[in-house]
């Protein structure tokens, strides 16, 4: 089934058949659909906005990915395992869908979340990116345009991003 078919989103990328109907995607399907529902979609939209922010630089450094199962297993209470498996659906759909469906997902998070949650995601996000020790440019601009399609203004992103400064690529050393 595609993503945003399992996240119960239409339209018509995710009506196209056989999108990211890999092997992985099945297992981690299987497994997530033993969770509440509503907390799967919400764990699952929130997974692949965290990756979609580390991943615009084009890597996803293990730090990074470390750091995505962390803050997952601490906001849905998940097993590692599970934790495991959130995060590895988030990355191949990201590297799978990522252009054509990171607004849709983006979306689908804000109407599933309140302010507050939504609040913690931006935090998240820039704390996954800055992981690696290095927020890089790439992964700035697309947290804080994730931070627009979510209804912060820009000003209330770059303040969660002034928190990060030290390990913004453009202000450390070369």
């Amino acid at each position: 089934m595609s993503f945003l078919r399992w996240l119960g989103i239409s339209g018509d990328a995710a009506a196209a058949p056989g999108v990211g109907e890999t092997k992985t995607v099945r297992e981690i399907s299987a497994r997530l659909e033993r969770l509440d529902p509503q907390l799967a979609r919400y764990l699952a939209a929130f997974a692949y906005v965290l990756a979609r922010g580390a991943g615009a630089d084009l890597t996803l450094a293990d730090a990074e990915a470390n750091e995505m199962r962390r803050i997952v297993t601490e906001i849905a209470n998940l097993a590692p395992d599970e934790a495991e498996l959130v995060v590895e659906i988030a990355r191949s759909q990201v590297r799978l869908l990522g252009g054509t469906e990171n607004y849709v997902v983006t979306r689908e998070f804000k109407n599933l979340s309140t302010r507050v949650q939504r609040a913690q995601l931006l935090e998240c996000l820039f704390a996954v990116a800055a992981a690696d020790g290095t927020v890089a440019a790439a992964e700035s601009a697309e947290i804080v345009a994730i931070a627009e399609e979510l209804g912060f203004t820009r000003p209330e992103a770059h303040a969660v991003r002034a928190k990060y400064r030290e390990r913004l690529s453009e202000f450390q050393k070369r």
